[in-house]
């Protein structure tokens, strides 16, 4: 998906040309949903110039009350007919930054914090930071209500076909409609878990990248509705199948190209110094920066053993069982693969803190432990402890204990975000831990 330059007369040209008659302002709130203010076409003047405000009151992790009126600066760049039909006319979306009242980009808006740290990665003397994303998702069925069941779509397994993968023609419609808003699909196919599917797009720099996320995120829930089913991105709906991850593809580069690959060959695996050191610095950070790459109770009923995702703190060549992985693609396509993240994650902030702790490796040479080339899975706890492998978090509880310790995490997503972050996690565990659950029901009310 090529970003597009628009001027100001440009989107005012598409708009008369294409009968556009709603604008659609979309931002991202603290956790990650897309929140949107949508305006009739009479206001493009007015949100083109920066004069559109908004009460960014009632929005979580913003402001308070007092201080609540608020700006919408639109990226020209993300502007959007969405391929929707209505009887009112075309809807068009532009993804906006928030600003304060007194023309400020504000500290709380995830976007801006992102272009920040995206900044200071520039002034480190990088010129992009590339991500590319593997979102997966389950389909319910919905009932008569229009609300989610328990009951899958489907009986289907890894890239089995029809008529056992009765999402299949759901899954190509919302390839298709991702194509036809510009995105380059690159694989669409099933997943291990019934009900579960996963679709690829081409890698972007990290800001369009996390724009694309939520893009996506809303095509998938939109398309899936008109086929009566229900799309999640939480990371374990059901107990004893395989959850939903979003594994995390990332390069950085510099004038030269990628900064991640030595075509020296004096390194085994031609990763460079800059590689190394970035890894290090993922590593060094994981145990803290799965708080936000992981940010909800649900999250850690993924990251358990025996369900392929990631349980410890290690990285491979050549091994899935790790949480780093490194793909076999070298030149331009030396990369890093972050395989314990999960699309619950608000991608604004996960790429933040995925970077800034990967720069801080670069910036203080941090060297990552040895590579493990075993499966970790069959490895027992002291040999895992011999090997140097620490585990991931294994509850919000933790994983926040981790992050609220590292100064890293708090520049990676400034004061603000950093503090609504802590707060509003803390409470989302106290009020989960109160909660009395059906199974411990049924373990210990006969047994007591």
């Amino acid at each position: 998906m090529a970003k597009q330059q628009y001027t100001k007369d440009d989107i005012r040209k598409i708009v008369k040309d294409e009968n556009v008659n709603f604008l659609r302002l979309m931002f991202t709130d603290l956790f990650g949903t897309i929140k949107n203010v949508e305006v009739p076409v009479s206001q493009l003047d007015k949100l083109l110039d920066n004069k559109l405000m908004f009460d960014g009151s009632s929005i979580d992790g913003f402001v308070r009350i007092e201080e609540s009126d608020m700006y919408l600066y639109p990226d020209l760049s993300t502007w959007l007919i969405m391929p929707w039909n209505t009887e009112h006319g075309k809807i068009a979306r532009i993804i906006c930054e928030v600003y304060t009242s007194d023309r400020q980009p504000f500290e709380g808006d995830p976007r801006n914090n992102l272009i920040r740290v995206l900044s200071d990665m520039r002034d480190a003397g990088y010129t992009a930071f590339n991500i590319g994303t593997e979102p997966e998702f389950f389909l319910f069925k919905m009932n008569d209500k229009g609300e989610p069941t328990t009951e899958l779509n489907d009986k289907g397994s890894y890239f089995d076909l029809a008529p056992m993968d009765l999402g299949e023609n759901c899954r190509r419609d919302i390839a298709l409609e991702l194509e036809r808003l510009g995105f380059n699909v690159e694989a669409s196919h099933h997943e291990v878990a019934p009900g579960q599917h996963e679709i690829d797009f081409k890698y972007a720099d990290a800001l369009t990248a996390a724009d694309h996320i939520q893009t996506f995120k809303l095509v998938v829930k939109t398309i899936a509705r008109k086929y009566n089913l229900w799309a999640t991105f939480m990371p374990k709906p059901l107990n004893g199948v395989n959850g939903s991850g979003m594994h995390v593809n990332m390069s950085l580069f510099h004038d030269q190209g990628n900064a991640f690959y030595d075509k020296s060959e004096q390194d085994e695996l031609q990763l460079s110094t800059d590689a190394y050191h970035f890894l290090g610095g993922l590593m060094k950070h994981a145990r803290s920066y799965t708080a936000v790459t992981n940010p909800t109770v649900n999250s850690y009923k993924r990251l358990v053993p025996g369900y392929e995702a990631p349980v410890y703190v290690a990285w491979s060549g050549s091994n899935r069982s790790p949480m780093i992985r490194i793909p076999s693609a070298r030149g331009l396509s030396t990369r890093l693969e972050l395989r314990s993240v999960d699309a619950s994650a608000n991608p604004y902030l996960a790429f933040a803190a995925v970077l800034e702790a990967g720069l801080d490796g670069v910036k203080n040479n941090i060297e990552p432990p040895k590579s493990i080339d075993r499966n970790i899975y069959v490895m027992n706890e002291d040999e895992r402890q011999a090997a140097g492998i620490e585990d991931l978090p294994s509850t919000l509880h933790n994983a926040l204990k981790e992050f609220q310790t590292d100064p890293t995490m708090k520049k990676a997503l400034g004061p603000h975000i950093y503090q609504s972050f802590l707060e509003a996690k803390r409470l989302e565990w106290a009020s989960y831990r109160q909660q009395v659950s059906e199974w411990e029901r049924e373990q210990y009310m006969e047994l007591y």
